[in-house]
């Protein structure tokens, strides 16, 4: 007998209730038939069956005798046909009388539900291949001549044992996100990362903590998926690819507010968490302004503002910070004129209390301690590639993002700047092509080993 699966979720798990069908209506009918019959058959034996009738004795008569002999002889003999009449009635109303007692019965009674907890089970072939998890199976050509189905591509998610023994891959390739949640050293580094990173041939962002996939993974994505792997490891002297933020923002253009907007928000709110007090929230305005300033003076001078430079701006020791403020108000920043962001995150600072600008300054500052590292500063201070690299490049780029155990905690706000500017400037806008999303020849695919 053919399995039969239920693959409804939700409150669709019921079984569906099947109807009465036709018994009832047939049973009706039969009842009907029973009253009639004993109509006839009553009547019949008040006569005794005589000759008149057409009959013998003990004879049984069809049904609807009693209708032809009622068209005869109902005038000559109406009592007796009412009598009759009233015994088929009888008969048909204990018929049916019986069939709405047992309708009521049955509708009542409880029946056992197959999928009462739950319709979960364990996915066959078909299941899994109409998931997208497997190839399909071949084709009545393709089995004639001897071609196998395309092999599966894209992230490596399990493994699964036909009824053969045959191990099979599990690989998804759709545009849903994909999701591993296990406890530490239970093997998604090498069950599942480390062998997607060594069969996806398109541009990848893998988050590395100690360094392991880059060890393990990118020489093959360099030599055989012809990659340009690139490390970004912020805390090493030597062997970090390096990337100024400050690069990312479009300047001398009507995004350039909006960047640095987004920039600051995520300097001054390093754990997602919001820009829940006052301070964050005018840390963030002065940041907005004096990055801006850091920008348009390094370009008419001809060097790079970086995060380093912004905090050296601002805790200058030979310079009171109050010169700073005024050069803000006073700069020709666009055409020999003041840019009005800067000059208003000055102007806002000038009209503060001491006691009050001097906290929205320490909070500003305390957010760029981590640049005063050299090493930090080194790496963070020059681009030696962009962000929009990663999809628009000649060949697929891998960036591996390296942090060490030891410096996981104080280089988390640098990389989540970077993982937040790779999703934004990525994904901030979509092409459409007859309605439907037209797909990028080189997709960017985050891969997190966290551990």
């Amino acid at each position: 007998m053919k399995d039969r699966f239920n693959n409804a979720v939700g409150p669709q798990v019921r079984a569906k209730k099947k109807g009465p069908g036709k018994l009832i209506p047939v049973l009706a009918v039969l009842s009907m038939g029973s009253g009639l019959q004993a109509a006839t058959q009553f009547f019949a034996s008040d006569f005794k069956y005589q000759t008149a009738l057409g009959g013998h004795f003990d004879h049984i008569y069809p049904p609807w005798k009693i209708m032809q002999w009622a068209d005869k002889w109902y005038s000559q003999y109406p009592d007796t046909f009412m009598r009759a009449g009233s015994v088929g009635i009888l008969v048909a109303g204990a018929g049916l009388m019986g069939l709405v007692v047992a309708r009521m019965v049955l509708a009542n009674s409880s029946k056992t539900n197959a999928y009462l907890h739950g319709s979960a089970r364990w996915a066959n072939s078909k299941d899994i291949q109409e998931a997208g998890l497997l190839p399909k199976s071949r084709t009545l050509w393709q089995y004639i001549i001897g071609k196998e189905p395309a092999a599966s591509a894209g992230v490596y998610v399990g493994g699964w044992l036909d009824r053969h023994g045959k191990q099979h891959y599990l690989r998804h390739n759709g545009p849903e996100h994909v999701l591993c949640y296990a406890p530490t050293r239970s093997g998604k580094g090498v069950g599942l990362v480390v062998p997607t990173l060594l069969s996806w041939g398109q541009s990848a962002v893998i988050t590395d903590l100690k360094g392991e996939l880059w060890a393990l993974t990118s020489g093959w994505r360099q030599k055989h998926a012809k990659n340009k792997v690139l490390r970004f490891e912020p805390a090493i002297a030597n062997g970090s690819v390096c990337w100024n933020p400050l690069d990312e923002i479009r300047v001398c253009t009507e995004n350039e507010v909006g960047d640095v907007q987004n920039l600051a928000t995520l300097i001054v709110d390093p754990d997602g968490k919001g820009l829940e007090s006052h301070w964050q929230k005018t840390g963030q305005a002065l940041l907005v302004g004096v990055i801006l300033h850091a920008l348009y003076k390094a370009q008419a001078n001809g060097t790079t503002a970086s995060l380093p430079s912004v905090d050296a701006m601002l805790s200058d020791p030979n310079r009171d910070i109050a010169e700073l403020w005024m050069e803000m108000t006073t700069y020709g920043h666009i055409d020999g004129q003041n840019h009005p962001v800067i000059g208003s995150a000055a102007r806002d600072m000038l009209d503060r209390p001491d006691e009050e600008a001097g906290s929205v300054l320490s909070t500003a500052k305390s957010y760029l301690a981590l640049y005063r590292d050299p090493i930090v500063a080194r790496n963070v201070s020059k681009s030696e590639f962009a962000i929009k690299d990663l999809m628009h490049h000649d060949n697929p780029v891998s960036l591996y993002i390296v942090t060490q155990p030891n410096d996981k905690a104080r280089l988390r706000p640098l990389v989540r700047v970077m993982v937040n500017m790779v999703v934004r400037l990525l994904t901030d806008k979509m092409d459409f092509e007859n309605g439907r999303p037209a797909g990028c020849p080189l997709q960017a695919s985050p891969v997190n080993d966290a551990r």
